[in-house]
């Protein structure tokens, strides 16, 4: 199977979808969004030089970070010159424009990033006389909520889920209902605080009291899933990476064994509460103290809280091998498994992945990916999966929950 073709194309359209407008008498139902005039919708896609996408979870700060997009262009025309008063986008080349990059194989069409336009730089190579690199950056929805001032939030009261305060804080921003995939959320809060701060901050807020996640798709949607949802979904059937050819074949394996995600004393607290202390005796001994603290969350009791602290330390009082990343080539030849494995796994997807070692020894074991980063030119494709151990075991969180777990006296 060849590499896959790599889609690129820009949306000078305003606001946070990326459907073609919907005038009305005109467009699809479901598909398009309504407006008063149609988007000028471009594809790029054959003078991409190259294109960088990352997106992911940053493990020590425990969450998803701002997706981004570098997308060089090929201008031989002077097409991205917004100087260029007889250009094709002549007056259209501003900030917060949309871009949307995605691959298709044999078997489909997969978004890969959704975002906004945040720059246009152009570069001139050396005694180049015809043509100019336009590099275009991009970053997904994260960064506009962090840009989203809110104080109130209408409708927000006292024993909401966790779901639909996430729900309330986008409506305050008015992030369309299309563009959302939110659980509902299983943690009762506190009518919200009314703080200035970012919508972001609110919404992350939000997550850890429900001890989720929250992050913006590669369809440029954000999704918020519960506490369960991000435990268990390590127990589906996991994709098999081997390097010795009984499973998908990938390059620059990174094993590491340290102790940069070892905490053994967590204190949290909830907004009004006093703080909730759990710790790990055992651990403490082993690795010196690691502390975790988390302050102004918003989970209607302390008894909640400690649940939280608890179930923390139970997660991350130990340490192990993992595999911090993985490199696959999607220029392999008979490459279909490896394609479809860059194209279609995402965040919280399991994957099982085997290194062969000298002695005849391995190294092998059971993540999750939480981050995935793409490098393609046109005569290569690469692309990286970072993985992690689940935010939370699930055996742990019931455990917790129910209080059936000492922290204090945990062995391993």
């Amino acid at each position: 199977m060849a590499a896959p073709t790599l889609n690129a194309i820009i949306n000078f359209s305003t606001g946070p979808a990326f459907a073609q407008a919907m005038i009305l008498d005109q467009g699809l139902l479901d598909t398009n969004v309504l407006a008063d005039a149609t988007a000028v919708i471009v594809d790029v896609s054959s003078q991409v030089d190259r294109v960088e996408i990352s997106r992911g979870r940053n493990a020590q700060a425990d969450q998803f970070q701002t997706g981004t997009l570098s997308l060089r262009i090929v201008d031989q025309n002077g097409d991205f010159n917004p100087m260029n008063t007889s250009g094709p986008y002549y007056g259209l080349l501003d900030p917060m424009r949309k871009v949307t990059i995605s691959g298709t194989s044999a078997v489909g069409t997969y978004p890969m990033f959704s975002g906004y336009i945040t720059g246009y730089s152009t570069t001139t190579p050396l005694n180049a006389v015809d043509v100019v690199y336009t590099t275009i950056t991009a970053v997904d929805a994260f960064r506009l909520a962090s840009m989203a001032q809110i104080s109130t939030v209408a409708g927000a009261s006292a024993g909401d889920l966790s779901g639909t305060r996430i729900n309330q804080l986008l409506d305050q921003i008015s992030w369309p209902s299309s563009m959302r995939d939110i659980d509902a959320g299983l943690t009762t809060l506190q009518v919200d605080p009314g703080t200035a701060r970012t919508s972001l901050a609110a919404m992350q807020t939000v997550e850890l009291s429900e001890y989720g996640a929250l992050y913006v798709d590669a369809a440029g949607s954000f999704v918020f899933q519960d506490r369960n949802l991000t435990a268990s979904s390590v127990s589906g059937t996991p994709t098999v990476f081997n390097d010795d050819g009984t499973g998908i074949k990938y390059g620059n394996a990174l094993w590491i064994l340290n102790d940069v995600l070892v905490y053994n004393s967590a204190q949290v607290s909830r907004s009004g509460g006093s703080v909730q202390t759990a710790t790990n005796a055992a651990s403490i001994a082993l690795y010196f103290l690691h502390s975790y603290n988390q302050q102004d969350l918003l989970m209607q009791t302390d008894a909640v809280a400690l649940d939280y602290a608890q179930a923390y330390i139970a997660s991350r009082a130990a340490t192990s091998v993992r595999c911090d990343a993985i490199t696959l080539d999607l220029n392999t030849p008979d490459y279909a498994a490896g394609i479809a494995a860059a194209l279609g796994l995402d965040y919280f997807d399991p994957v099982t992945i085997t290194t062969t070692q000298p002695g005849s020894s391995s190294l092998t074991a059971t993540f999750q990916i939480f981050g995935v980063a793409h490098t393609v030119t046109p005569n290569s494709w690469k692309t990286t999966f970072t993985t992690l151990e689940p935010i939370i075991d699930s055996f742990i969180l019931d455990s917790a929950l129910y209080g059936i777990l000492d922290t204090s006296v945990l062995s391993y």
